[in-house]
Protein backbone atom coordinates (compact mmCIF):
# COMPACT_ATOMS: atom_id res chain seq x y z
CA UNK A 1 0.00 0.00 0.00
CA UNK A 2 1.71 3.16 -1.05
CA UNK A 3 1.20 5.95 1.82
CA UNK A 4 -0.56 9.12 1.45
CA UNK A 5 2.11 11.71 0.32
CA UNK A 6 1.73 15.63 1.96
CA UNK A 7 1.96 18.62 0.80
CA UNK A 8 5.79 19.62 0.20
CA UNK A 9 7.61 21.89 2.79
CA UNK A 10 10.32 24.08 1.43
CA UNK A 11 13.75 23.48 3.61
CA UNK A 12 14.58 26.56 4.82
CA UNK A 13 17.55 28.05 4.06
CA UNK A 14 19.92 30.42 6.35
CA UNK A 15 20.56 30.21 10.14
CA UNK A 16 17.34 29.95 12.83
CA UNK A 17 19.49 30.05 15.39
CA UNK A 18 21.84 31.76 17.37
CA UNK A 19 25.47 30.78 18.03
CA UNK A 20 26.21 31.67 22.07
CA UNK A 21 29.10 32.80 23.31
CA UNK A 22 31.66 29.82 24.38
CA UNK A 23 31.69 29.10 28.12
CA UNK A 24 34.86 27.49 27.95
CA UNK A 25 38.51 28.51 26.44
CA UNK A 26 39.57 27.79 23.42
CA UNK A 27 39.81 24.53 21.96
CA UNK A 28 41.88 22.55 19.46
CA UNK A 29 40.42 21.10 16.43
CA UNK A 30 39.18 17.73 16.29
CA UNK A 31 41.04 15.73 13.86
CA UNK A 32 39.33 12.01 14.85
CA UNK A 33 37.80 11.99 12.16
CA UNK A 34 34.12 10.33 11.09
CA UNK A 35 32.43 9.23 14.58
CA UNK A 36 28.82 7.72 14.55
CA UNK A 37 25.83 7.46 16.51
CA UNK A 38 23.42 6.03 14.99
CA UNK A 39 21.08 3.92 17.34
CA UNK A 40 18.87 5.30 19.78
CA UNK A 41 20.51 4.16 23.07
CA UNK A 42 23.02 2.91 20.80
CA UNK A 43 23.75 -1.12 19.87
CA UNK A 44 21.05 -3.26 21.42
CA UNK A 45 19.96 -0.18 23.15
CA UNK A 46 22.68 -0.45 25.85
CA UNK A 47 23.99 3.23 26.03
CA UNK A 48 26.90 2.21 25.48
CA UNK A 49 29.88 3.37 23.33
CA UNK A 50 33.26 2.25 24.01
CA UNK A 51 34.59 6.09 23.06
CA UNK A 52 36.90 7.07 25.72
CA UNK A 53 36.79 10.72 26.76
CA UNK A 54 39.23 11.98 29.05
CA UNK A 55 39.31 14.98 31.07
CA UNK A 56 40.03 18.06 30.72
CA UNK A 57 36.46 18.61 28.83
CA UNK A 58 35.27 21.90 28.26
CA UNK A 59 32.59 23.49 25.78
CA UNK A 60 33.41 23.10 22.34
CA UNK A 61 30.43 25.42 21.05
CA UNK A 62 26.72 25.54 22.29
CA UNK A 63 24.04 27.35 20.43
CA UNK A 64 20.88 28.88 21.79
CA UNK A 65 17.39 27.34 19.45
CA UNK A 66 14.60 29.95 19.37
CA UNK A 67 12.97 31.16 21.78
CA UNK A 68 9.74 29.55 23.47
CA UNK A 69 8.15 30.25 26.82
CA UNK A 70 9.34 28.47 30.02
CA UNK A 71 11.54 25.23 29.91
CA UNK A 72 11.21 22.70 27.62
CA UNK A 73 10.26 19.39 28.71
CA UNK A 74 11.99 17.22 26.18
CA UNK A 75 15.12 17.53 23.86
CA UNK A 76 15.62 13.91 22.60
CA UNK A 77 18.64 11.88 21.51
CA UNK A 78 20.23 13.23 18.28
CA UNK A 79 22.01 10.72 15.57
CA UNK A 80 25.41 12.02 14.49
CA UNK A 81 26.42 10.76 10.86
CA UNK A 82 29.53 12.03 8.96
CA UNK A 83 30.38 14.52 11.86
CA UNK A 84 26.86 15.97 11.25
CA UNK A 85 24.43 16.47 13.83
CA UNK A 86 20.49 15.89 13.20
CA UNK A 87 17.86 16.39 15.62
CA UNK A 88 14.28 17.39 16.42
CA UNK A 89 13.43 20.29 18.92
CA UNK A 90 10.15 21.50 20.40
CA UNK A 91 10.23 24.78 18.12
CA UNK A 92 9.26 22.39 14.84
CA UNK A 93 12.36 22.66 13.19
CA UNK A 94 14.53 19.26 12.35
CA UNK A 95 18.19 20.69 12.57
CA UNK A 96 21.24 19.19 10.38
CA UNK A 97 24.34 21.27 12.11
CA UNK A 98 27.95 20.12 11.64
CA UNK A 99 29.32 18.77 14.53
CA UNK A 100 32.72 21.01 14.88
CA UNK A 101 31.79 24.69 13.56
CA UNK A 102 27.72 24.27 15.34
CA UNK A 103 27.41 25.68 11.23
CA UNK A 104 24.01 24.61 10.10
CA UNK A 105 23.75 23.15 7.43
CA UNK A 106 20.07 23.08 6.83
CA UNK A 107 16.32 23.08 9.15
CA UNK A 108 13.33 21.67 7.75
CA UNK A 109 10.08 22.82 9.25
CA UNK A 110 7.42 21.11 10.40
CA UNK A 111 3.77 22.31 11.66
CA UNK A 112 4.09 20.86 15.21
CA UNK A 113 6.87 20.20 18.02
CA UNK A 114 9.26 17.38 17.59
CA UNK A 115 9.38 14.75 19.99
CA UNK A 116 10.54 11.72 18.28
CA UNK A 117 13.95 10.14 18.04
CA UNK A 118 15.57 10.25 14.31
CA UNK A 119 17.36 7.34 12.09
CA UNK A 120 19.56 7.89 9.49
CA UNK A 121 20.93 5.93 6.66
CA UNK A 122 23.48 7.36 4.25
CA UNK A 123 20.79 9.03 1.71
CA UNK A 124 17.84 10.13 4.17
CA UNK A 125 17.50 11.17 7.56
CA UNK A 126 13.45 9.93 8.76
CA UNK A 127 11.77 11.36 11.96
CA UNK A 128 8.22 12.03 13.31
CA UNK A 129 6.30 15.12 14.17
CA UNK A 130 3.55 16.26 16.21
CA UNK A 131 1.45 17.82 13.51
CA UNK A 132 0.69 13.82 12.33
CA UNK A 133 3.34 13.21 9.91
CA UNK A 134 6.52 10.91 9.65
CA UNK A 135 9.17 12.41 7.23
CA UNK A 136 11.83 11.52 5.04
CA UNK A 137 14.28 14.55 3.99
CA UNK A 138 17.56 14.05 2.04
CA UNK A 139 20.23 13.90 4.36
CA UNK A 140 22.52 16.09 2.51
CA UNK A 141 19.84 19.18 0.87
CA UNK A 142 17.85 19.17 3.39
CA UNK A 143 14.99 18.64 0.88
CA UNK A 144 11.40 16.23 1.44
CA UNK A 145 11.66 12.95 -0.45
CA UNK A 146 8.49 11.32 1.21
CA UNK A 147 6.29 11.79 4.37
CA UNK A 148 3.17 10.11 5.57
CA UNK A 149 -0.04 11.49 7.42
CA UNK A 150 -0.08 8.81 10.11
CA UNK A 151 -3.32 10.98 11.51
CA UNK A 152 -1.68 10.97 15.06
CA UNK A 153 1.11 12.00 16.13
CA UNK A 154 4.54 10.35 16.50
CA UNK A 155 6.15 10.42 19.14
CA UNK A 156 8.20 7.36 19.12
CA UNK A 157 11.74 6.01 18.51
CA UNK A 158 12.47 5.65 14.88
CA UNK A 159 14.37 2.63 13.53
CA UNK A 160 16.07 1.61 10.31
CA UNK A 161 16.22 -2.38 10.87
CA UNK A 162 17.27 -4.01 7.71
CA UNK A 163 15.34 -2.54 4.85
CA UNK A 164 12.63 -1.15 6.79
CA UNK A 165 11.88 2.26 8.50
CA UNK A 166 10.19 1.64 11.50
CA UNK A 167 8.11 4.17 13.59
CA UNK A 168 4.63 4.19 16.17
CA UNK A 169 1.91 6.82 16.54
CA UNK A 170 0.23 7.30 19.48
CA UNK A 171 -2.76 5.16 20.21
CA UNK A 172 -2.33 4.50 16.04
CA UNK A 173 -0.27 2.01 14.94
CA UNK A 174 3.46 0.49 14.62
CA UNK A 175 4.29 1.01 10.91
CA UNK A 176 7.28 -0.94 8.52
CA UNK A 177 7.88 1.51 5.43
CA UNK A 178 10.68 0.60 3.03
CA UNK A 179 13.40 3.45 2.37
CA UNK A 180 11.37 4.64 -0.78
CA UNK A 181 8.43 5.34 1.22
CA UNK A 182 6.02 2.22 0.58
CA UNK A 183 4.09 0.84 3.78
CA UNK A 184 4.87 -2.56 3.98
CA UNK A 185 2.87 -3.51 7.18
CA UNK A 186 1.88 -2.01 10.76
CA UNK A 187 1.01 -3.62 14.15
CA UNK A 188 -1.72 -1.83 15.41
CA UNK A 189 -1.32 0.26 18.64
CA UNK A 190 -4.06 0.69 20.65
CA UNK A 191 -3.49 2.64 23.96
CA UNK A 192 0.53 3.79 23.97
CA UNK A 193 2.46 6.95 23.85
CA UNK A 194 5.72 7.82 23.30
CA UNK A 195 6.33 4.32 22.37
CA UNK A 196 9.92 3.16 22.37
CA UNK A 197 11.17 -0.43 20.78
CA UNK A 198 13.98 -1.69 19.47
CA UNK A 199 14.46 -5.39 16.87
CA UNK A 200 17.08 -7.16 17.17
CA UNK A 201 17.33 -11.05 15.56
CA UNK A 202 13.70 -9.93 13.63
CA UNK A 203 12.55 -9.41 16.87
CA UNK A 204 10.60 -6.16 18.04
CA UNK A 205 10.93 -6.06 21.57
CA UNK A 206 8.33 -4.18 23.64
CA UNK A 207 5.70 -4.46 20.33
CA UNK A 208 2.28 -3.13 20.88
CA UNK A 209 -0.11 -5.69 21.90
CA UNK A 210 -2.76 -7.23 20.09
CA UNK A 211 -6.09 -6.52 20.40
CA UNK A 212 -7.17 -9.05 22.96
CA UNK A 213 -4.25 -7.48 25.25
CA UNK A 214 -4.06 -3.98 24.31
CA UNK A 215 -2.16 -2.70 27.54
CA UNK A 216 0.46 -5.47 27.14
CA UNK A 217 4.30 -4.95 25.91
CA UNK A 218 5.75 -8.02 23.80
CA UNK A 219 8.14 -9.52 21.30
CA UNK A 220 7.01 -10.32 18.40
CA UNK A 221 8.63 -12.03 15.64
CA UNK A 222 8.25 -9.62 12.53
CA UNK A 223 9.22 -12.69 10.19
CA UNK A 224 6.41 -14.74 11.34
CA UNK A 225 4.07 -12.16 12.32
CA UNK A 226 3.65 -14.02 15.66
CA UNK A 227 4.00 -12.48 19.13
CA UNK A 228 7.00 -14.68 21.23
CA UNK A 229 5.53 -13.86 24.55
CA UNK A 230 3.66 -10.69 26.44
CA UNK A 231 4.27 -8.77 29.15
CA UNK A 232 1.32 -7.93 31.32
CA UNK A 233 1.55 -4.79 32.36
CA UNK A 234 -1.66 -4.87 34.65
CA UNK A 235 1.09 -7.06 37.13
CA UNK A 236 3.30 -4.28 37.71
CA UNK A 237 0.09 -1.26 37.98
CA UNK A 238 3.07 0.95 36.92
CA UNK A 239 2.33 4.32 34.28
CA UNK A 240 5.65 4.07 32.61
CA UNK A 241 7.82 1.70 30.70
CA UNK A 242 11.38 2.52 29.87
CA UNK A 243 13.12 1.71 27.07
CA UNK A 244 14.72 -1.83 27.28
CA UNK A 245 18.05 -2.90 27.01
CA UNK A 246 19.56 -6.56 25.71
CA UNK A 247 22.41 -8.32 26.15
CA UNK A 248 22.75 -12.15 25.87
CA UNK A 249 19.76 -13.93 26.39
CA UNK A 250 18.79 -10.88 29.27
CA UNK A 251 16.06 -7.81 28.31
CA UNK A 252 16.72 -5.07 30.86
CA UNK A 253 13.65 -2.29 31.43
CA UNK A 254 12.69 -0.09 34.41
CA UNK A 255 8.90 1.14 35.57
CA UNK A 256 7.34 4.14 37.52
CA UNK A 257 4.40 3.92 39.89
CA UNK A 258 2.57 6.14 41.52
CA UNK A 259 0.02 4.35 44.16
CA UNK A 260 1.58 6.79 46.90
CA UNK A 261 3.92 9.23 47.16
CA UNK A 262 6.76 8.84 46.76
CA UNK A 263 7.22 7.10 43.67
CA UNK A 264 7.82 3.57 42.95
CA UNK A 265 10.40 2.44 41.13
CA UNK A 266 11.04 -1.25 40.13
CA UNK A 267 13.60 -2.26 37.70
CA UNK A 268 13.65 -5.78 36.04
CA UNK A 269 15.39 -8.80 34.30
CA UNK A 270 13.85 -11.16 32.08
CA UNK A 271 14.45 -13.64 29.72
CA UNK A 272 14.50 -11.86 26.00
CA UNK A 273 13.64 -15.71 24.48
CA UNK A 274 10.75 -16.15 26.73
CA UNK A 275 9.23 -13.12 28.60
CA UNK A 276 9.93 -14.81 32.52
CA UNK A 277 11.37 -12.73 34.75
CA UNK A 278 14.62 -13.34 35.76
CA UNK A 279 14.81 -10.62 38.97
CA UNK A 280 13.29 -8.02 40.13
CA UNK A 281 14.45 -4.72 42.71
CA UNK A 282 12.08 -2.43 44.13
CA UNK A 283 13.09 1.11 45.38
CA UNK A 284 10.80 4.25 46.10
CA UNK A 285 12.38 7.63 44.85
CA UNK A 286 13.66 10.32 46.75
CA UNK A 287 13.86 13.77 45.19
CA UNK A 288 16.07 16.01 48.06
CA UNK A 289 14.75 18.38 50.60
CA UNK A 290 15.81 21.01 48.21
CA UNK A 291 13.38 19.92 45.55
CA UNK A 292 10.37 22.52 45.92
CA UNK A 293 8.71 20.69 43.33
CA UNK A 294 6.04 17.16 43.94
CA UNK A 295 7.42 13.61 43.07
CA UNK A 296 4.28 13.55 40.38
CA UNK A 297 5.05 17.28 39.39
CA UNK A 298 8.59 16.34 38.66
CA UNK A 299 8.08 12.82 37.04
CA UNK A 300 4.84 14.37 35.10
CA UNK A 301 8.17 17.00 33.57
CA UNK A 302 9.89 13.50 32.55
CA UNK A 303 7.05 11.96 30.72
CA UNK A 304 7.99 13.63 26.90
CA UNK A 305 11.84 12.28 27.65
CA UNK A 306 11.38 8.57 25.52
CA UNK A 307 14.97 7.96 27.05
CA UNK A 308 13.25 8.24 30.94
CA UNK A 309 14.39 5.13 32.77
CA UNK A 310 16.42 3.94 30.45
CA UNK A 311 19.26 1.85 31.61
CA UNK A 312 22.66 1.74 30.72
CA UNK A 313 24.67 -1.53 30.19
CA UNK A 314 28.43 -1.86 31.76
CA UNK A 315 30.50 -5.07 32.09
CA UNK A 316 28.14 -6.94 34.52
CA UNK A 317 26.07 -3.97 35.90
CA UNK A 318 22.85 -2.52 34.74
CA UNK A 319 22.78 0.94 35.75
CA UNK A 320 19.81 3.53 35.98
CA UNK A 321 19.44 6.92 36.98
CA UNK A 322 15.48 7.02 37.76
CA UNK A 323 14.73 10.95 38.09
CA UNK A 324 15.44 11.29 41.74
CA UNK A 325 18.48 12.02 43.49
CA UNK A 326 19.97 8.19 43.23
CA UNK A 327 22.05 6.63 40.64
CA UNK A 328 21.73 2.90 40.72
CA UNK A 329 23.94 -0.28 39.79
CA UNK A 330 22.63 -3.87 39.85
CA UNK A 331 24.44 -7.04 39.27
CA UNK A 332 22.97 -7.98 35.71
CA UNK A 333 22.75 -11.54 36.51
CA UNK A 334 21.11 -11.70 40.01
CA UNK A 335 20.04 -7.85 40.41
CA UNK A 336 21.71 -7.14 43.65
CA UNK A 337 22.86 -3.44 44.13
CA UNK A 338 26.29 -3.42 43.49
CA UNK A 339 26.88 0.55 44.06
CA UNK A 340 24.75 3.99 44.34
CA UNK A 341 25.55 7.54 43.96
CA UNK A 342 23.10 10.42 45.60
CA UNK A 343 23.04 13.96 45.19
CA UNK A 344 21.02 16.93 46.50
CA UNK A 345 19.32 17.70 43.77
CA UNK A 346 17.49 14.90 41.20
CA UNK A 347 18.86 13.52 37.89
CA UNK A 348 17.69 14.60 34.69
CA UNK A 349 18.67 12.67 32.33
CA UNK A 350 18.98 8.78 31.85
CA UNK A 351 22.95 7.61 31.66
CA UNK A 352 25.28 6.84 29.21
CA UNK A 353 28.28 4.73 29.50
CA UNK A 354 31.56 5.57 27.43
CA UNK A 355 34.16 3.03 27.98
CA UNK A 356 33.95 2.64 31.80
CA UNK A 357 32.68 6.28 32.61
CA UNK A 358 28.87 7.02 33.37
CA UNK A 359 27.36 10.76 31.87
CA UNK A 360 24.23 12.38 32.66
CA UNK A 361 22.43 15.08 34.12
CA UNK A 362 21.82 16.65 37.58
CA UNK A 363 19.38 19.57 38.08
CA UNK A 364 20.22 22.21 40.35
CA UNK A 365 17.82 25.35 41.81
CA UNK A 366 16.52 25.54 38.28
CA UNK A 367 14.53 23.20 38.83
CA UNK A 368 12.57 25.37 41.53
CA UNK A 369 13.20 28.24 40.35
CA UNK A 370 10.28 30.39 38.26
CA UNK A 371 13.04 32.19 35.50
CA UNK A 372 16.50 29.73 35.49
CA UNK A 373 19.73 31.62 35.90
CA UNK A 374 21.97 31.07 32.56
CA UNK A 375 24.86 29.81 34.37
CA UNK A 376 27.11 32.28 33.76
CA UNK A 377 24.89 34.73 36.07
CA UNK A 378 24.07 32.16 38.95
CA UNK A 379 27.75 32.62 40.44
CA UNK A 380 26.39 36.39 41.07
CA UNK A 381 23.74 34.73 43.16
CA UNK A 382 24.93 33.50 46.49
CA UNK A 383 24.03 30.03 47.18
CA UNK A 384 22.66 28.86 43.55
CA UNK A 385 23.07 25.59 42.63
CA UNK A 386 23.11 25.54 38.38
CA UNK A 387 22.31 22.35 36.56
CA UNK A 388 25.13 20.33 35.48
CA UNK A 389 26.35 17.36 33.91
CA UNK A 390 28.10 14.87 35.55
CA UNK A 391 30.79 11.99 35.22
CA UNK A 392 31.18 8.67 37.23
CA UNK A 393 32.93 5.54 37.30
CA UNK A 394 31.24 2.84 35.79
CA UNK A 395 32.87 0.54 38.08
CA UNK A 396 32.69 2.02 41.51
CA UNK A 397 29.80 5.22 41.20
CA UNK A 398 32.92 7.44 42.32
CA UNK A 399 32.59 11.32 41.46
CA UNK A 400 35.13 11.94 38.65
CA UNK A 401 34.24 15.47 37.68
CA UNK A 402 31.00 17.92 36.85
CA UNK A 403 30.13 20.69 34.77
CA UNK A 404 27.79 23.31 35.02
CA UNK A 405 25.70 24.26 32.23
CA UNK A 406 22.89 26.40 31.20
CA UNK A 407 19.56 24.47 31.99
CA UNK A 408 19.16 20.53 32.71
CA UNK A 409 20.44 18.23 30.24
CA UNK A 410 17.19 16.23 28.31
CA UNK A 411 17.89 12.90 27.63
CA UNK A 412 21.27 10.56 27.75
CA UNK A 413 24.43 12.65 26.54
CA UNK A 414 25.34 11.13 23.30
CA UNK A 415 28.90 10.54 23.20
CA UNK A 416 30.67 10.24 19.97
CA UNK A 417 34.78 10.16 18.87
CA UNK A 418 36.04 13.02 20.93
CA UNK A 419 32.36 14.48 21.92
CA UNK A 420 29.69 14.70 24.27
CA UNK A 421 26.29 16.28 22.69
CA UNK A 422 23.52 16.68 24.72
CA UNK A 423 20.79 19.22 24.99
CA UNK A 424 18.71 21.19 27.90
CA UNK A 425 15.66 22.45 28.99
CA UNK A 426 16.59 25.89 28.35
CA UNK A 427 16.57 24.96 24.60
CA UNK A 428 20.43 25.00 24.48
CA UNK A 429 22.46 22.61 22.75
CA UNK A 430 25.84 21.98 23.65
CA UNK A 431 28.82 19.83 22.13
CA UNK A 432 31.42 19.13 24.57
CA UNK A 433 35.32 17.98 23.63
CA UNK A 434 37.69 16.15 25.28
CA UNK A 435 40.61 18.90 25.21
CA UNK A 436 43.95 16.90 23.51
Amino acid sequence: MNPRFSRPHAAARGSLITIAAAAAILLLQSCTGKSDWLMFRGEQGRGYTTTSIQPPIAVKWKLKLQYQEGPALTFNPPVILDNTIYFGSDDGNFYALDIESGYMRWVYKTDGPINSVPAADEENVYFGSNDGYFYCVDRQTGELVWSFNAGKTVQSSTIKYKDHVIFTSDVGATYFFDPAGVEEFNIPNYVWLRHTFQLYEDVMYFAPGPQNQPRSLGAYDITTSNYLWLLNTFDDNAIWYSFPALKGGLLFYGTASFPSDPMDLTYFALDRRTGEEVWRNYDQSNIGVRTRISPYELFANNLEILDYLAPSLWKNLVIFSSGDTTIRAFSQKSGALAWTHSFQYPTSSPPTVAKDRVYFGVHGDNLSEDMPVPSELSAQIPGYTPARIVCLSARTGRSLWELDIEGSVLSGPVVAGNWIVFGTDQNVFYVLEEVL
